[in-house]
């Protein structure tokens, strides 16, 4: 199988997708294994949008140590206070936790500010109610289930069941793996989060459409006389679309990565780096499933078909040796259009 650039975005290449994924789905299910069980165990870092409570934001020093901080919120009564202190830009000190019962927003600005030796105008703060939070998490959950609904509509009315089904498999892996490296490493999930997750399953959901799109006209191409398997097809189809994939993603994570980079890490924008980290690790999981998760399924379903099944059997019988080279050749002489009247030669002038 040889290799060069320019056959990689002809789509001339021969990779057995289908044979890789069945090793590679092994390391998939053991990832989503333990992003599940890091949600079991340690849950996911909601922010006051969800939880309510209070967030206290004051200029950090290097005289002034979270543990300051942290005692000073202590003795106002916020015992569950979480205190980070974010670098990047101008250093800050940032105090999460409920409000306590007769305490307000400014009195424990001014406690935090007297510790961190700065002026109490200086020290922002918002709350949130736990009301308004419960509003919001339900929210979230119903566009998630409307989502997830109108998708599986859409996608079987154009396409068909099986095809719906292996790209809301592959849209939940994406949305797993990503929401359990968020509860690893103890990420905040604020709604500019959410916003990302909702991008992450529509870009996931456009690479996979894109994939079936090129099946099914392949599978429309070949007539009735050709014989082939299933994951031949779903192999040809896949080499074809493999750079379109794997350019759409560079294009997209080069931004993310430079809004990761210049408006968290440079300018200390917290919330850049929320909506970043999640877009992300979404477009290249979204990415990896579309190839790799939502086609397989769809080729083991659809090989249990009667037309499917027996070319399967028909092939196993004749001792053919599948390869995606031979595949290709008989969708290419499918194509031609035999119809087609032939152009004709052009006269020479007569002298």
């Amino acid at each position: 199988m040889s290799f060069s650039i320019r056959r990689l975005y002809r789509g001339d290449t021969s990779w057995d997708f289908l044979g890789v994924s069945r090793r590679v789905l092994t390391g998939s299910i053991v990832a989503v294994l333990i992003c599940v069980a890091a949600l079991i165990i340690q849950g996911l870092n909601l922010g006051i949008e969800f939880e309510g409570g209070g967030v206290w934001e004051a200029p950090a020093s290097e005289e002034v140590t979270t543990d300051e901080i942290q005692k000073t919120a202590s003795n106002v009564g916020m015992t569950d206070a979480r205190v980070q202190r974010i670098t990047g830009g101008e250093d800050i000190f940032r105090i999460r936790g409920e409000l306590p019962v007769g305490a307000t927003a400014e009195s424990i600005g001014s406690a935090l500010a007297e510790t961190a030796q700065v002026d109490p105008e200086s020290v922002s703060a918002r709350t949130v109610s736990p009301s308004f939070g419960d509003e919001v998490a339900g929210k979230a959950r119903r566009a998630l289930v409307v989502f997830f609904i109108l998708i599986a509509l859409y996608l079987t009315l154009r396409f068909e069941w099986k095809m719906a089904l292996g790209a809301l498999v592959a849209v939940a892996h994406d949305i797993a793996l990503t929401v359990g490296i968020y509860s690893i490493f103890q990420f905040e999930i604020s709604p500019a989060t959410v916003v990302a997750f909702l991008t992450i399953m529509g870009y996931s959901l456009y690479d996979t459409i894109v994939v079936f799109d090129r099946v099914k006209d392949n599978e429309r191409s070949l007539s009735l006389k050709t014989r082939m398997t299933y994951s031949d097809l779903a192999n040809v189809s896949l080499n074809q679309v493999i750079m379109r994939s794997v350019n759409t993603t560079i294009t997209s994570v080069l931004p993310v990565v430079s809004l990761l980079v210049v408006g968290s890490l440079i300018m200390g924008a917290s919330s850049l780096q929320e909506f970043a980290i999640a877009l992300l690790i979404g477009l290249v999981v979204g990415s990896y499933s579309s190839i790799f998760v939502a086609m397989p399924l769809v080729s083991s379903l659809k090989g249990r078909e009667p037309h499917w099944a027996e070319q399967e059997r028909n092939a196993e019988l004749l001792s053919e040796s599948n390869s995606i080279e031979n595949a290709a050749t008989a969708l290419a002489a499918d194509r031609y259009d035999r119809s087609a009247p032939p152009r004709p030669r052009k006269k020479g002038r007569k002298r």
